[in-house]
């Protein structure tokens, strides 16, 4: 234990260890993100969040949200951010998560207050859209060959 304790003190000390696990850390983390549609998972759910907390308003005496829409209010942002989460954790399935974080979306300009001032809904409309859009790295369209003649079959 002291020696844990000593070698742990060394490496501190010098402040290279601390700088180098950071960065490795930083690189775990970027190369985890590149991986998958973390920028549209992100945005989805923050649009989810804007969402949540625009439907749960008190403008002066009016309250916003009121029977079927107050359940609408809750559900669409929950929904939201779960597609968010989803997108980011399960990235195979991420057109189907995109997909329907789209429809969602759009829906939420009708259920949640103008699908929260249209702040929400694009926040989450542009986060489906790049779930979506996203392609792992390796799964790009493959180059052509030259049709030239100059190589046999």
């Amino acid at each position: 234990m002291l020696l844990i304790v000593a070698a742990h003190a060394e490496t501190t000390a010098g402040g290279t260890a601390d700088v180098r696990t950071g960065r490795a850390a930083r690189e775990r983390f970027r190369a985890w993100r590149r991986e998958r549609p973390f920028v549209g998972g992100a945005l989805t759910a923050l649009g989810g969040i804007e969402l949540f907390f625009s439907g749960q308003l008190d403008v002066g005496k009016i309250h916003v949200q009121l029977g079927i829409e107050g359940l609408q209010a809750t559900v669409i942002p929950i929904l939201l951010v779960l597609l968010g989460v989803l997108a980011i954790a399960m990235p195979a399935h991420r057109i189907f998560y995109g997909v329907i974080a789209l429809a969602v979306a759009v829906y939420s300009l009708v259920g949640v207050n103008l699908g929260g001032f249209f702040i929400g809904m694009l926040l989450s409309t542009i986060g489906g859209i790049l779930t979506v859009a996203w392609m792992p790295k390796g799964a790009g369209p493959t180059p052509e060959r030259p049709s030239d003649g100059s190589e046999e079959a």
